[in-house]
């Protein structure tokens, strides 16, 4: 499977999260893989420990983003655009093996693919002051 179906998979897993009790989490990640029951192991397994990486930095990642979206506090944030926007942060912040280039651009994708027209820019502007702010190196650690 393409890097960016596996990322679109995380991204939706990542989405669905928001609307989820956490005691519900397992439970749902289950029916997700059995509903979608075409992901080679190899696949699956990469996308849980993206899932994981970006739930142990969640934190982080957040406070970037409340950082860098002056005016939009993350509770008010679409959902969607929340879900991308995270994804990227974590790829760009969390994993040596992506450009961040490449983190911003597979972003814009899933905005064009996912969200409002407005989202792309929005989503480019924002990871694009984070990859270019020295403070935000603060948070690679």
């Amino acid at each position: 499977m393409s890097r960016r179906r596996v990322r679109e998979h995380i991204f939706t897993l990542l989405f669905q999260k928001e609307f989820a009790q956490p005691d519900e989490e397992q439970e749902r990640i289950d029916l997700y893989f059995e509903q979608h029951s075409h992901i080679k192991e190899e696949d699956r397994n990469y996308i849980l420990e993206e899932l994981k990486g970006i739930s142990v930095h969640m934190e982080k990642i957040d406070e970037l983003l409340s950082h860098y979206t002056k005016g939009w506090k993350i509770e008010r944030m679409s959902k969607v655009d929340l879900a991308i926007l995270r994804v990227a942060v974590y790829e760009m912040y969390y994993r040596d093996d992506i450009p961040k280039s490449v983190a911003i651009n597979e972003a814009i994708e899933l905005a064009k693919k996912y969200s409002s027209d407005e989202a792309p820019a929005f989503i480019n502007g924002v990871l694009g002051k984070i990859s270019s702010s020295v403070e935000a190196v603060a948070y690679e650690e």
